[in-house]
């Protein structure tokens, strides 16, 4: 039984902590692995237990990248139950599987659904955690987001403003989390048309991106192609041609690195 559970917790480190495990296997077996590795955490921890929630995030997460959002929602939802249950409605980790499950939400358009849960996770991190904790700025980010998508932009420059905030205190100058931020920050201002603001945000984003090594480059290639519109509706074509240049090589190498993504 001591060797079972040792390959049990074996597998949840490989989704955990390994996800160049993932990359390495196809998308059939992964969801093989997955599929197996859930029928035995719950046979040998209990179908309530945190590691079969944890297990139910993550085959969730997989279902939501791929699309198959029918098959994400329910197992977020019983992940969340079983969470709540072992912790109680305001522990932190309720709150993670809030975020999830309002991520799915925004993903599908589903914004009146989506919004109450991404308050709630961040009621409940502003209460638990200090006021500054990254996490308080990755539901701030989030909001922020389901704001500036439907058009609300005060309140989603106010919101990604304090999770700007939080992040240029809490990590270095060069952190790719700030990058997401100022990114975020930048679309904002360009979809009002506040070029003039939206442009230092994008080579702020830019330029952590590149010191970076390559750990975000879809992000890196999505600001440079949200900076090649800013140069177009500024005037400045070349300009946007080579950020457009720039931002394809990035996505070629990404596809390169991660076939199966």
């Amino acid at each position: 039984m001591a060797h079972k559970t040792r390959w049990l917790l074996g597998g949840l480190l490989c989704l955990a902590l390994l996800p160049a495990f993932a990359h390495a296997q196809s998308s059939e077996r992964m969801e093989e692995f997955r599929k197996a590795l859930q029928k035995e955490i719950e046979r040998e921890f209990g179908p309530d237990s945190l590691a079969t929630a944890f297990i139910l995030n993550r085959q969730a997460g997989h279902y939501q990248a791929q699309g198959r959002y029918a098959e994400a929602e329910p197992l977020y939802l019983r992940a969340l139950a079983i969470v709540e249950k072992a912790l109680g409605p305001d522990h932190p980790s309720v709150a993670e599987n809030v975020n999830g499950l309002a991520e799915l939400y925004h993903d599908q358009g589903r914004y009146a659904e989506a919004e109450p849960l991404y308050e709630r996770a961040l009621a409940i991190r502003e209460n638990a955690l200090e006021p500054d904790h990254p996490d308080v700025a990755v539901s701030l980010n989030n909001l922020g987001e389901l704001y500036r998508v439907q058009g609300r932009y005060a309140e989603a420059e106010s919101f990604h403003k304090r999770a700007l905030a939080i992040r240029e205190k809490e990590f270095l100058p060069d952190n790719p989390r700030t990058a997401h931020s100022l990114h975020n920050l930048a679309v904002v201002y360009y979809d009002q048309g506040r070029h003039a603001e939206a442009e230092p945000l994008y080579l702020r984003a830019l330029a952590i991106w590149k010191k970076s090594l390559g750990d975000d480059l879809l992000y890196e290639a999505l600001s440079l192609e949200n900076y090649a519109n800013l140069l177009r509706k500024t005037g400045r074509g070349p300009e946007a041609l080579k950020m457009e240049a720039r931002a394809k090589a990035i996505r070629a190498k990404h596809t390169e690195k991660n076939p199966a993504n």
